[in-house]
C-alpha cells in the first residue's frame, strides 16, 4: 500500500495519488552541477604513412645527423638501411657491407677513394660499382624489406650522372607506404626536391 502525501499548494484534485518529492535548498551564490558530457569514443588511427626527407646542404656535412637518425631506429628495432654512393676507400662493396646494431646494414660501393668526378671521366669499374649499390637499394625499396632508407648522396650521384634520374624518380613513386627514405647530399635535382614531405636544409654560420 502507497500512502500519498499532500503537496502544499496543491488543490485535491491536482495533487491527489501523486508523492510530493523535495528538493534540498540551494545556497545562495551555490550552482547547481553541469550535466557531464559522455566520454569521446577512441577509435584506433590509421598507420601512419612513411616520409620522404630530403638533407640538403651547400657542403658535404648532413650525413652525420642522419646517421644518428638511422642508428636510434634500428636501436628501437626497426630494419634500416645506409646506402652511401660516392663514398669509397674501405674496401667494402655488396660483399662487405657493415652491419650495426644487428639491423642496421651499411653499404658503399667498392672503389678505392671517394668519388667527385663526373660519371664520363671514371672507370668502367666504379661505374658498375656505384650502380651496384643503387640496384640493390632499389631491390629494398621496392619490395618494402626496411623500414628506413638512406640514399647518401643520392641527388649529387644522379647530378654527376653516375645513376639515372627517371629511375630514381619511378623508384620513390614506387615505394611501400610504410617505408621512410631521407636523402642527403650537396645537391638535389628539383624533381626530386618536388617530391619530399619534409626538406631540411643546412647553411655554415656567419
Amino acid at each position: 500500500m502507497t500512502a500519498s502525501l499532500p503537496v502544499p499548494g496543491l488543490t485535491s484534485g491536482a495533487g491527489a495519488g501523486f508523492s510530493a518529492v523535495q528538493h534540498a535548498p540551494q545556497r545562495p551564490g551555490h550552482r547547481p552541477l553541469a550535466a557531464v558530457s559522455p566520454a569521446p569514443v577512441l577509435r584506433l588511427v590509421a598507420q601512419q604513412e612513411g616520409l620522404l626527407q630530403i638533407h640538403t646542404a651547400p657542403f658535404r656535412g648532413s650525413f652525420g645527423a642522419v646517421l644518428s637518425q638511422a642508428l636510434r631506429t634500428a636501436g628501437l628495432g626497426s630494419r634500416v638501411l645506409v646506402s652511401q654512393f660516392l663514398k669509397g676507400g674501405v674496401d667494402q662493396g655488396l660483399d662487405r657491407s657493415l652491419w650495426l646494431c644487428g639491423r642496421l646494414q651499411w653499404l658503399r660501393p667498392g672503389v678505392p677513394a671517394c668519388l667527385s668526378e663526373r660519371a664520363a671521366d671514371q672507370d668502367a669499374e666504379s661505374l658498375e660499382a656505384v650502380r651496384q649499390v643503387w640496384a640493390f637499394s632499389r631491390e629494398q625499396l621496392l619490395s618494402g624489406a626496411v623500414d628506413l632508407m638512406v640514399l647518401d648522396e643520392l641527388g649529387l650521384a644522379v647530378e654527376l650522372g653516375y645513376i639515372d634520374k627517371h629511375e630514381v624518380l619511378a623508384a620513390l613513386d614506387r615505394r611501400p607506404a610504410h617505408l621512410d627514405v631521407i636523402l642527403t647530399g650537396s645537391a638535389m635535382a628539383p624533381e626530386l626536391m618536388a617530391m619530399a614531405d619534409q626538406v631540411t636544409q643546412l647553411r655554415r654560420g656567419l
